[in-house]
């Protein structure tokens, strides 16, 4: 199943945090934070100004973004986890 986000969202695979501490210690799931950086899987046409015309996004498929802690929409396809975001939710672009 492919998702084609709309206007200025896109859908970004959020990076699987460590387990395992550099001191060796295990994490539990609720002691885990919330991941703020994921690789961009898809890219929604951009949004549109007041006379109609598309602004272009600044991030394309295969960018890996940083992004506001709380942001976004979790889903769940095919046992993967998504964020749809819109593109004001991104903070940074890795290089």
């Amino acid at each position: 199943m492919n998702l084609r986000p709309l206007g200025d969202r896109m859908v970004v695979k959020p990076t699987e945090q460590e387990e395992v501490t550099s001191s060796g210690i295990y994490l539990p799931e609720t002691a885990k934070e919330k991941p703020q950086q994921g690789s961009v899987v898809s890219v929604g046409p951009g949004a549109r100004d007041e006379d109609g015309d598309r602004i272009a996004m600044d991030v394309k498929v295969g960018d890996v973004v940083m992004y506001a802690k709380y942001s976004g929409t979790t889903i769940k396809l095919s046992g993967t986890e998504y964020l749809i975001l819109k593109e004001s939710d991104v903070l940074a672009i890795v290089e």
